[in-house]
Parts: C-alpha cells; structure tokens; sequence
C-alpha cells in the first residue's frame, strides 16, 4: 500500500493505483477528457493535471501511479489555470459549432434545428413541444417575429435560409400539445402589462407550476400586440394564444392599474412588463439580472428598455420569470455557465459536406400566399432543407461542458486559417467529423479491443496528424463491432450517432473551481 496525500487529505491505496483513482477515493474530483475505463490511456489532452507539490512537476492524474509520500495538489489556482490553457489549446484546432447560429441569434434561444427535424419526419406535436419549451407565444410569432434566425441561416447562401418562421407557425397551428403543469409550488406570482413580454413571462412561470395573475390597465388583452395589422396577422390569432394561456391556469385582471410595491404585499412575486419606458414608483431596475431593488420585484420587456422585435419582448419575459423562480426557490440568482464554440462562415468547397444531410431545394415560398402559410406537405419539404448544422453531441460533449466551467477562450491559441470540415457518412449508424476530433486515440483502442479487422490509426505527424482508417477502407469496415462503443467514448462531437443525438454519452459531474474549498 501507498500513502500519498491529495488536498492535504490523507489516502492509502495500491502501489498500481493512477493519481486519479486515489483522488475519487479521497473524494476530490479531477476532470477527464481522453481517459476511458476500459481501454490504456494515453494522456494526450492534460485536461486531468494536477501538481506534484514536491518536484512542482503537472503530471496527468488518468496515468500516473501513485507514489509513496505524494503530496498532489488537485485543485489550487495554478492548477485551474492549467486545465483551462490545456482545454484552449485544444479548442485552437476544434472547428464546429456547437448550437447552430441561427439558434444563437434567436433572442429566445429556440432549439430550431431539432424543430426542423422533427417537421422533417411528420412529428408536428414533439415539434410544438420543442417550441414550446422557449416560446410562449408561437402562433402569434410565426407572424409577426421579424427572424434575426433566418438572417443567420447557414443554408442562405445555398438556395435561401429555411423558413424557420413559416415553419413554426404551422407546428403551433397544427401539432397537438398539452401544457401539463409539474406539482403546484403553492406560490403566487403577479405579472403587471399583457403584452408578450407580460404573456411569455405569466406562461414560463404557470408550466413550472406557479400560480399567476396579470394585471392590465387596458380593457383587453395583448398590449403592443393589438397594433398589429390584420394584414400581417389576423386577430383570431391573439385570441387563440389568450385562451390557451386561460386553459393552463392564467387568470387576467382587465381595467387595473397596479402598483408592484402594493401588489407585493399579496404575492410572493411581482414582475413588471408594462411596456413601457418607466415604472411610477421608485424601483431601480438591474436589466442585466431582471431585478429590482426592491426584494421580489422583477422586470422585463420594454420597460428595461424599448424593444420593436416581439420575439426579443418574449425571450425577455422568459428570463424575468426565471429570475423570479429562482428567487422563489431561494437561490442566489447566478450567471449560467455557457460556452458555445462556433467557426465562422461556411467556406464555399464545404456546402456539399453540409448539404450531405439536406436536400439540394430552393427555399419554398408557400403557394396559398404569406396569411395563409405552408400545407403540411410544404412544411415538410421545407425543413428538410435545413442542414443540421448544431452538433449531435451540445448537451454531453466534454469538451463543450468543461469549456464552460473553466470559461475558456477559443479564440486565446488562434493559429490562422481553419480546417475545412468534412463529414464521413460510411457507416449504418456512425458519422464522423475529423475537425472536431482532439486525437485521444480512444478509438483506436476500443476498436482493436474488439478485433476489428483494420480499425482506426493516427495517420501523417505533428499539428497535421488526423484520426483516420488505414488501407483506404471505410468506417463499417474499421468498426464492425466497436462504433457504439467508439460512439460513447469519444469525447467531443466527432464520433456520433447518425440517427441519434445526445442519448449516449453521460453527462459529466460539475469540477469544483473554487480553490477555497
């Protein structure tokens, strides 16, 4: 046995034990990337460093053994500081985005490209339910939102950006969708203004499970909404939207003027969206967290600031109702932790390996005219034209998610022009793309681990060196028996599954940054 300690914690384990095992069994986590369980390691990305506090050496924890008398620091500073500049090296030569961009540029952050997916199949309901999981307001959006998405589209260049806005309307017309609340929270929130901003927020806060009330000065619901012409969108449309919010639990209150530091003694919250400019009291508003000064007050809409995009009041809306519920549930209200890379435009030899899994259509323009919108079967043509450009992998990809916890810079190692990025579709459930690749060689051990006749090696030397399969063979030849394997292991998004996304890998635990701890 060896005695070793790590964070000044005192452990005895096996003299054949890594550095990382003896600190699980100490409970101190370390962050993984290219280290897999079952197959030898070859501590490629450092990603799992830690210091020797007696040779003041970084060694990777996933291979080294430990030795008598160690004293490892696993969690200093320094060593974050280590981690984060090994993950920004890799991130140099990562070339793929890892939320599509027109995803990114939806104020309220919509999943688009799965929405188009689903359209793609039929599917209109799981369509409306992806929808419905940011937008309050679909039906009266897929009219009036003026799409910063399609502006973003990918697919613009090449016969038109997808329809996205077209395309929601139609799932929010015709998918079946049931708001079902989760258990009641027994809390009471006031929402003052009914326009989007007022509705997206009142809506967000009844499908948590949040009792709410709006209060409106005007006699009707719907605020800047009702200036819209019927030209651009027919007024059953408003109604429709109002009575699904009443079907979820909304209760309005018309001819009332409220005043959120009287209303606060009856509720547990308040949100202000009145739409416009000021507030008649003495709130101070903190537009970068949706607070006030006065505890329980929340803000949204254009009373932050003037907004003319509906989808950005609604996206605003969203985000004060969440400001709210965390309140509610007595958190501190925190940044959320994001990292997204992404390369920049399409070069133009790349659009044939995007356009691989798409189809080479113009954009289609609905043949009954803008009012009445797509058939079902124009809706389907038209999303298939998307070109699948978020990775299969956003919500698991390692990479991506200690990215974030160590809030690296992409762009810190950038060494000139990128990779041309290719996609390899040459196997029944696998796609690989090599520039998302970090070169851990975890394929290349499992797939011998499982016999494969010719399985995958490093081919060429240096920066230039790719992960590739030998002898001209194709990747159905290299892992008959190894691709889910191969698929689960693989790190980033650069071994995926064609027909799946998300579903395979775990997700990895929350590394502990903070070095008073």
């Amino acid at each position: 046995m060896v005695s070793l300690r790590i964070n000044n914690i005192e452990v005895e384990v096996p003299d054949v034990t890594t550095v990382l095992k003896a600190a699980q069994i100490a409970g101190v986590d370390i962050p993984t990337l290219c280290f897999y369980e079952s197959v030898p390691n070859h501590a490629s990305c450092m990603v799992c460093a830690v210091k020797n506090k007696q040779t003041g050496a970084f060694i990777p924890s996933c291979e080294a053994k430990v030795q008598e008398g160690m004293d490892i620091d696993a969690s200093s500073q320094e060593v974050i500081e280590f981690r984060k500049d090994a993950l920004e090296l890799l991130l140099s030569d990562h070339v793929g985005d890892c939320e599509a961009p027109c995803r990114i540029s939806c104020p309220a952050f919509m999943d688009i490209p799965q929405m188009n997916r689903l359209i793609a199949k039929g599917d209109f309901s799981n369509a409306l339910k992806i929808v419905k999981e940011e937008i309050a307001l679909p039906m009266v959006l897929g009219y009036v939102c003026s799409a910063p998405c399609e502006a973003a589209c990918r697919r613009k260049p090449m016969g038109g950006a997808v329809s996205v806005c077209m395309l929601k309307r139609i799932v929010a017309l015709e998918g079946m969708s049931e708001d079902k609340p989760i258990e009641k929270k027994n809390k009471k929130v006031a929402v003052i203004g009914s326009g989007p901003a007022g509705l997206s927020a009142a809506y967000h806060l009844l499908k948590e499970g949040y009792d709410c009330e709006v209060f409106e000065k005007q006699s009707h619901v719907g605020g800047t909404l009702l200036t819209v012409s019927e030209s651009q969108m027919p007024a059953q449309i408003l109604t429709a939207e109002v009575e699904q919010l009443v079907k979820l639990g909304m209760v309005f209150h018309l001819n009332q003027e409220a005043n959120p530091v009287l209303l606060i003694k009856d509720f547990d919250a308040v949100i202000v969206a009145v739409g416009e400019n000021s507030i008649k009291t003495s709130l101070q508003i903190q537009p970068e967290t949706y607070t006030t000064n006065t505890p329980g007050i929340f803000a949204g809409g254009s009373v932050i600031k003037p907004l003319k995009m509906a989808v950005k009041a609604v996206a605003q809306g969203k985000e004060a109702a969440r400001a709210a519920m965390i309140y509610l549930q007595g958190n501190l209200l925190t940044e959320k932790s994001f990292f997204n890379s992404k390369f920049g435009k399409l070069k133009e030899e790349e659009h044939t390996e995007y356009l691989k899994e798409s189809v080479d259509e113009n954009r289609m323009e609905p043949a009954r005219g803008f009012i009445a919108g797509f058939t079902h079967e124009e809706a389907i043509s038209e999303a298939k034209r998307c070109l699948r450009c978020d990775c299969r992998k956003s919500q698991t990809c390692r990479l991506r998610n200690l990215s974030a916890i160590y809030q690296a810079d992409q762009k810190k190692y950038n060494y000139g022009e990128r990779k041309t990025i290719r996609k390899y579709f040459q196997h029944e459930i696998l796609v690989y793309e090599p520039e998302k690749c970090i070169k851990c060689g975890l394929c290349i051990e499992i797939a011998a681990k499982n016999n494969a006749l010719t399985g995958m090696a490093y081919i060429g030397r240096g920066f230039e060196m790719s992960v590739q399969v030998p002898f001209n063979k194709s990747m159905q030849d290299a892992l008959v028996n190894a691709a889910q394997e191969c698929i689960a292991a693989c790190p980033t998004g650069a071994l995926s599954d064609y027909k799946g996304e998300d579903n395979i890998l775990p997700q990895i635990s929350q590394i502990n940054t903070d070095n008073t701890k």
